[in-house]
């Protein structure tokens, strides 16, 4: 039988090269160059040669796995978790901070072609505040797992200890997999999720079986002697309270309050520094007009509200809404609105864009604000600041700008999730 060549073909015959990598890709692994193409190597760094075997070769890279290592960078370092390399949380442990930096920030700028500034970075361990962990009851053990998922597998990674939740939430994993694992119903959880409020820890618990009242006891004993609030989940869309108080935490000395379930940015030191960064690039003054665009419960809204004479905030989601105005009236700030708008349809048209704005933020989802950009272009801000989570789309974005006359001013990598793959960024347009 004849044997077609396939790009997509898994090697066979195990070649082995010896290859210098010169860069790191988001999720850690080394890139060399091999037959004019890129080649991916897991656990390499930037200036570390080695004889690497092919496993995988496709019409535009490869893939590699290392055989021995010749020398080692400077900036290799020991990763802090002993599940780094199975554990799918962290990419870039091996490699130091400041070759973290270094290459997210050159990725940045080949998207963006133009030069980062600044790095908005805070402690680079013990800044998670928010985490999900997956629950998996094994019948043959009769015990609880409870961690993330595996890097390359659905296998969990049964957690003691994490180095990048902040210590308050890494305390509670022993105690919180001990008290699961004591129910009667712990063959029936789906997952837990832990967030660090300034108020103090929460819990929501999704449950699949009704759970007895001698579980619930047992939650709330547990809620109790560990100071946290616990939320039950016994559908995936429903959150219940059952002990502990609306948690809330701060933004330029704003108390906001969320739902367990509302997006919050995972790293509060680094929102601190993102938000005090944007403030500073828009400059805004007291007789100025401000708009806020996915502007969510107003993590940058009511700031900017303390500065400029009005600010309106629009989101596409209608409980983010409700929450926002809630948070605008407890810090008594009386010069911000907040709409509920599809953000794909013409918001110049809106009665409150009519006015005009002279500064504009955006901080959109990953997916981007394609269809908001036109409309911001439209309004002829004199500044705008995006903050993207999403490199691709912000480059995509950025072309409506940049061809109607802005410039990018200011251009910065925001250290959201350091030892992972996630690159965040804020850039500050100007029109001239």
């Amino acid at each position: 039988m004849a044997q077609f060549y396939s790009a997509k073909r898994r090697v066979t015959t195990r070649l082995e090269v010896t290859v210098t990598v010169n860069d790191l890709d988001p999720f850690g692994q080394g890139v060399a160059r091999h037959k004019g193409k890129a080649l991916f190597v897991q656990g390499l760094l930037p200036q570390e040669t080695a004889d690497v075997i092919l496993v995988e070769d496709k019409r535009q890279f490869a893939r590699a796995e290392v055989k021995r290592r010749h020398n080692e960078s400077l900036d290799r370092v020991a990763p802090a978790c002993a599940h780094f390399g199975i554990c799918g949380g962290c990419q870039q442990q091996h490699a130091s901070i400041a070759l973290q930096h270094r290459s997210k920030s050159a990725a940045l700028a080949r998207l963006m072609k133009h030069d980062v500034e600044e790095v908005i970075s805070a402690a680079p361990w013990g800044y998670r505040r928010r985490a999900r962990l997956s629950l998996n009851w094994q019948v043959k053990a009769q015990r609880l797992e409870m961690g993330f998922r595996q890097a390359s597998g659905k296998e969990i990674v049964n957690l003691t200890r994490c180095p990048v939740l902040v210590p308050r939430l890494e305390a509670l994993l022993v105690p919180l997999r001990q008290c699961l694992n004591d129910l009667d119903g712990a063959r029936h959880l789906g997952h837990v999720e832990l967030v660090l409020a300034d108020n103090g820890p929460l819990m929501v618990l999704r449950h699949t079986a009704a759970l007895v009242a001698s579980d619930q006891e047992k939650l709330e004993r547990f809620s109790h002697s560990e100071g946290l609030a616990l939320y039950l989940a016994p559908q995936s869309e429903t959150v219940e309270r059952v002990s502990g108080e609306d948690p809330w935490y701060s933004s330029d000395g704003l108390r906001l309050t969320f739902s367990p379930r509302d997006f919050i940015q995972v790293n509060d030191g680094v929102n601190q520094k993102m938000v005090a960064t944007a403030l500073a690039w828009l400059d805004v003054q007291p007789h100025e007009r401000v708009l806020d665009l996915f502007c969510g419960m107003g993590n940058f809204t009511l700031p900017l509200a303390k500065r400029a004479a009005s600010v309106v905030g629009v989101e596409g989601v209608a409980e983010l809404v409700a929450k926002a105005q809630d948070n605008a009236l407890q810090n008594r700030l009386h010069n911000v609105t907040f709409f509920h708008e599809n953000l794909e349809d013409d918001v110049t048209k809106q009665p409150w864009a009519r006015q005009g704005f002279d500064k504009i933020l955006l901080d959109p989802a990953r997916a981007g604000a394609a269809g908001v950009m036109q409309y911001i272009v439209k309004l002829a801000a004199k500044k705008v600041v995006y903050v993207s989570c999403n490199p691709a789309t912000l480059a995509r974005d950025s072309e409506a700008l940049l061809n109607a006359g802005y410039q990018i001013e200011r251009l910065a990598m925001l250290d959201m999730f350091p030892h992972t793959g996630h690159l965040e960024s804020m850039v500050l347009f100007e029109h001239k």
